[in-house]
């Protein structure tokens, strides 16, 4: 079973979420319908990044280097250069 790390766009509140599923499809479905409780206020998700781990571990260790600092200014601002334009984090 594939797991995957993933970041998401909100454009109504400008706003990145950075998670991890095994369904990524459904995971996406569930957010836009308001069905997650961290992302209830907003229902304009794009998925905009992800990656694939082979375990539920990996993802996971993924998903909070991604949410770090570092992984946040650094390596996903790098990965999305041409999707942030002007913008100067993900936070």
């Amino acid at each position: 079973m594939n797991w995957y790390t993933y970041v998401l766009y909100g454009k109504k509140v400008d706003k990145f979420y950075i998670g991890f599923t095994n369904n990524l499809e459904r995971r996406l479905k569930e957010y836009n319908r308001g069905k997650t409780y961290t992302t209830i206020r907003m229902k304009d998700w794009k998925l905009v990044y992800y990656e694939v781990r082979f375990s539920k571990k990996d993802a996971q260790t993924r998903e909070k280097q991604l949410k770090t600092g570092f992984g946040r200014d650094y390596y996903l601002r790098k990965r999305l250069k041409n999707y942030l334009g002007d913008r100067s984090s993900i936070g």
